[in-house]
């Protein structure tokens, strides 16, 4: 009665008003008064008798069109149960409210969570639909549960035309004075208006249904059904166990788009719908079916596993001939490893596919979403309708196309994958989160600054501080009712995210362990003033997340970016030889210093890096960064800023996977490049200068500045500040940064500096550090020099673990390294999940790129100063065949190589690749 805004009075049922054509249901649906009916059905989920009759009778109440229908279950979801009780009361009109309050036998627990279960698996399965429908409203439908029956689909693919019922009153002949007579006229036009309706639907129907653990097979879906709408089908598109497979029977049309996992397995959103298909005898002659697949034909490079190939998708179209589908078209493959990937084959296939439905194959472009640059253009400079999705409680998410511009506001959306599957069978939402990657330009933060990312991290995140390989904080697992609330705790602590991601200049990077202190400084103000510089001017990020006044806007708010921003990305970082901590060849743009005196006079400017590829996509590589020149200090940010806006104006706009400033100079070369930086500039630029690197890595422990002032550099495996019972890393750093009077700063290789220290202060700390255990004791020279980008289960690209598996395995490589003396010998590895290179893995001695779950391709000979790209030595494979290659190499490296030879220049002399 609280939650009413007035008293009203309600007639209250059990399961007797279910029987369709009641007399008392349709006299209560003719009448148009304000009478509220609320019909308790209390069919347990086992007892699945009267569900079809439930049903039935909301569609039936519908389709009079002036009644207010809800179906409710307040054991789900009592806020939906609520609402609707409140709308009902204040719709003028009939209104009939179904309700699902299982009854339970003695042969099921009575408890109260007993009765919860039952009710998430009547709605999870879908025999129980929530939703309202309310015929004087602008949506009239809200469905309020994941999953749908066909019928109730059906229904709602008509939704557009039942205004003929819902516009206006049926128009009847002069009035009887037998009100049996009129009820029957008002059924006949009611059946009338139907027939019509029905008739004038002739849209083919297509159901897209997807299998996708990477992403390809899902986006390629997407597309196809952008394409099918164009062409004037009405489309459904989804995963394949988010679909309820027994109603397969009742579709015209169905595409099924599978990906390959593992040993030609199914992804992980489509195996329970193979497993169905495979269990029943169904017969689904009614119905046409086409399925492509996607596989790369040299993932397992052995002949013998060469039928891994696709196998997922041969599978399941030899399962529907067998189960007596139609045929469409032949099965059509997308191998990774044709010129094009996938797309070769799919564009070889496709239009056989629409010409089998009776539609013009050429009638629209495949690609059909909008472009990023459309999203961006059409985003009112990154506004898009962000500010609207925050307030949307009904979904954890952000609109598709807001969650491409949330990335220039520094945030990912994302779900947990560990329980993604689980999810999508019990018909639930994924579970969604963001990721905030926090800006430091250069790397350095105050202690306050520290303790802020703390608290944030203890109360609105996962509880942890990722410190990223681009010298930014991340935070995992932020839901969408605290997004907001967590952007603005960030900026109160005079911090920002805005830029960290998206195509712009993103985090400027810098040397954070030089040789001496003056020259950090100027390195550090140099990063700061370049990073302000080409920070985006919108007022998008101030607007929405800290709630500033919007500004009427009437030309262009980015003068450097204009409404497109850049093609892609764009990366950089200033490096302070002899340490190239900052892997500077691995950049869009990269700078380095170059010293006399002690002093910062100039950088040496390299432009075109970039670690990212695609696998089996030669038309994507990664590539290290050339010298375009010599140019002194006062110069430099004026040179940043001409290098990306030729970016802006020349990179690829056609195809991200080409669209970095690395692929604008390998496609017109770096003269041509150099020559239209210059005529920006209106000055040349000098011959670069001499410089050495002897490592990318970090310099640990303790050392002193030429200003008297300490620093102690802390190992932090994968950059995961965390506490665990057995090491409380975040407790000691929070209790150091209590006390601390310096600064912290983090480092390219996820790794923490704790810097100014003065020696009056230096026992305090140091005692703190000795006190919490973490003083880099014990760790072997493998170890120190490794990194791991985050993937599963956060990352949407990831295809195979990385984070946290790579310490697991680097423990057993240590027990090879142990075996040969070579514990304490500096090797370089990483780990990525995906190739799109996060952790720089392109440029370590050892490096594993994730294939699937557990498979990775093995790269060797990586240079131990990033200035060398290592090379692959194995495709696919698995921990048993790594550690046996390896025991062999380490094995060999410690009795042939020469004194000083790094482990990535011996394997490249002893041939092995």
């Amino acid at each position: 009665q609280k939650l009413l805004n007035k008293p009203c009075r309600w007639i209250i049922d059990q399961d007797s008003l279910l029987e369709l054509g009641n007399l008392t249901l349709h006299d209560l649906l003719t009448s148009k008064q304000n009478i509220n009916v609320l019909i308790i059905d209390t069919n347990p989920y086992q007892d699945p008798t009267g569900y079809e009759k439930r049903r039935d009778v909301g569609l039936y109440c519908i389709n009079y069109g002036t009644a207010y229908v809800a179906s409710i279950s307040p054991s789900y979801s009592f806020a939906q149960a609520t609402e609707a009780i409140r709308e009902a009361s204040e719709f003028v009109g009939p209104s009939v409210v179904i309700c699902h309050m299982p009854h339970l036998s003695k042969a099921i627990s009575a408890q109260a969570l007993a009765v919860v279960k039952q009710a998430k698996y009547a709605v999870d399965e879908a025999y129980f639909t929530l939703y309202r429908w309310n015929p004087t409203s602008g949506t009239k439908f809200q469905l309020d549960s994941t999953k749908i029956k066909a019928d109730l689909e059906k229904f709602l693919a008509r939704d557009a035309a039942l205004s003929l019922l819902v516009d206006a009153e049926p128009q009847l002949e002069a009035p009887q004075t037998l009100e049996h007579d009129i009820n029957k006229r008002v059924e006949n036009k009611a059946k009338e208006a139907f027939a019509k309706l029905y008739g004038s639907i002739e849209r083919k129907k297509l159901l897209i249904l997807f299998g996708s653990d990477g992403g390809n097979a899902e986006s390629l879906a997407k597309r196809i059904g952008l394409s099918a709408k164009e062409k004037g089908l009405f489309v459904k598109t989804m995963a394949m166990d988010s679909y309820i497979t027994e109603d397969l029977v009742k579709e015209e049309h169905v595409l099924f788009v599978v990906s390959t996992a593992g040993q030609g397995e199914f992804p992980g959103n489509s195996r329970e719908t193979y497993k169905y298909l495979s269990s029943n005898q169904i017969d689904l002659s009614p119905v046409k079916v086409a399925v492509f697949g996607l596989g790369d034909s040299h993932y397992w490079p052995r002949p013998e596993d060469a039928h891994y190939y696709c196998k997922s998708s041969k599978d399941l179209d030899a399962l529907l001939n067998k189960l007596g589908a139609q045929k469409l078209v032949p099965l059509g493959l997308g191998n990774d490893r044709d010129p094009d990937g996938y797309h070769t084959g799919f564009n070889q296939w496709v239009p056989d596919f629409w010409n089998s439905l009776g539609v013009d194959a050429e009638a629209t472009n495949e690609a059909s979403a909008p472009s990023d640059d459309a999203i961006k253009a059409a985003s009112n400079f990154l506004r898009g309708t962000i500010a609207q999705g925050l307030v949307d409680e009904s979904t954890g998410a952000l609109a598709e196309y807001d969650t491409k511009l949330t990335k220039f506001h520094g945030i990912y959306q994302q779900d947990d994958r560990d329980i993604r599957e689980h999810r999508a069978l019990k018909g639930l939402e994924k579970a969604y989160s963001f990721m905030i990657r926090v800006r430091v330009p250069g790397g350095v933060a105050t202690p306050e600054q520290w303790l802020a990312m703390d608290t944030i991290a203890n109360t609105l995140t996962s509880g942890t501080i990722k410190i990223t390989t681009r010298q930014a904080f991340q935070f995992h697992g932020v839901v969408k009712k605290v997004l907001k609330k967590t952007i603005q705790e960030i900026n109160r602590s005079l911090m920002d995210t805005i830029a960290a991601c998206g195509d712009v200049n993103r985090n400027v990077m810098c040397n954070p362990n030089p040789g001496t202190s003056k020259v950090h400084a100027q390195v550090l103000e140099f990063s700061r003033k370049l990073s302000t510089h080409l920070t985006p001017a919108t007022g998008a990020y101030h607007e929405i997340w800290l709630d500033k006044k919007l500004v009427a806007s009437f030309g262009n708010e980015e003068p450097l970016y204009g409404k497109t921003y850049l093609p892609r990305k764009f990366k950089v970082a200033v490096a302070v030889p002899p340490h190239n901590d900052v892997d500077v060849f691995a950049h869009d743009l990269g700078y380095i210093a170059v010293v006399e005196n002690g002093s910062l006079v100039g950088f040496n400017v390299t432009v075109g890096g970039g670690m990212g590829q695609t696998h089996g996509n030669k038309k994507t590589y990664p590539v290290l960064a050339k010298q375009l020149g010599y140019i002194t200090i006062d110069r430099a940010v004026d040179v940043g800023e001409k290098v990306m806006l030729v970016q802006r104006d020349y990179g690829d706009r056609t195809n991200r996977k080409h669209a970095r400033l690395k692929y604008t100079i390998e496609d017109r070369g770096l003269d041509w490049f150099r020559d239209e930086v210059e005529k920006r500039l209106g000055y040349k630029l000098e011959q670069p200068k001499p410089f050495k690197f002897i490592s990318n890595g970090d310099r640990y422990g303790w050392h002193k500045g030429d200003d008297g002032k300490h620093t102690f550099t802390l190992f932090i495996q994968s950059g995961r500040v965390k506490d665990t019972p057995e090491y409380p890393l975040m407790t000691g750093l929070r209790q150091i940064a209590l006390v601390h009077k310096g600064d912290f700063r983090l480092t390219p290789n996820q790794h923490l500096v704790i810097g100014g220290i003065t020696e009056e202060e230096k026992p305090r700390i140091e005692g703190l550090l000795n006190k919490y255990g973490i003083n880099n004791n014990g760790l072997s020279g493998l170890r120190l020099n490794s990194m791991a980008c985050v993937a599963l289960p956060t990352c949407a690209l990831a295809m195979a673990e990385s984070e946290r598996y790579l310490p697991l395995l680097m423990t057993k490589i240590e027990d090879l390294l142990d075996r040969e003396g070579l514990r304490h010998e500096e090797i370089s590895i990483r780990m990525t999940g995906c190739p799109n290179g996060c952790a720089r893995p392109s440029i370590a001695e050892i490096a594993f790129i994730g294939k699937a779950p557990g498979m990775y391709n093995f790269y060797l000979g990586g240079g131990f100063t990033g200035e060398r790209l290592n090379k692959l030595y194995k495709e696919s494979i698995g921990e048993e065949e790594i550690l046996a290659d390896l025991s062999v190499f380490l094995k060999k490296y410690s009795h042939e190589r020469q004194p000083g030879e790094h482990f990535g220049d011996f394997v490249i002399r002893a041939g092995i690749v």
